[in-house]
């Protein structure tokens, strides 16, 4: 029965051997993409990886050995001053903590009297104490390993001398 104007729907689809209104996807040679396309992806991953570990690596020894340089030079400067009697430009040298703690003339009284140092050699820094071994060797001919402990000043952030232990 229609109604005036209306066409009566479409009857369903018939059964077996019915043919859909598009193809099925293609399934061969897909598991091939796949395996391609993850090891493509395991390879740029392994890139990434690799990079990342290699700049880190050279990272860590570039600041390990700027920190090195750096610690060396202000002992040096340090030291320096010391062996030339240079007693205020030692002084100067210290971290504030080192200047509370000691005023220049104490500090001057103090080194004055010690064994006078003719020649030294600052070592490798440890980070995780902020020191430096030197090996000094005295005008009377004595050698002895001091440790020179280091600050960093809040100001400039370049390392100071803190404080030099036997």
């Amino acid at each position: 029965m229609t109604l005036l104007g209306q066409q009566p729907p479409p009857p369903p689809p018939q059964g077996p051997g019915v043919f859909p209104p598009f193809p099925a996807p293609p399934v061969e040679g897909r598991s091939r993409r796949v395996g391609v396309g993850l090891g493509i992806g395991a390879a740029v991953l392994l890139l990434v990886c690799g990079g990342g570990a290699a700049l880190g690596v050279g990272l860590t020894r570039v600041m390990s050995s700027a920190l090195n340089e750096q610690a060396e030079v202000v002992v040096g400067d340090y030291f320096d001053a010391l062996k030339d009697r240079e007693w205020a430009q030692a002084y100067d040298l210290l971290c504030q903590r080192a200047k509370t703690s000691e005023t220049e003339a104490e500090f001057v009284s103090r080194v004055s009297a010690e064994e006078l140092i003719t020649d030294y050699d600052v070592g490798q820094v440890e980070l995780v104490q902020l020191s430096a071994p030197v090996d000094v060797t005295y005008s009377n001919g004595d050698t002895a390993e001091l440790r020179a402990y280091l600050g960093q000043n809040r100001e400039t952030g370049g390392f100071e001398v803190c404080s030099v232990e036997e």
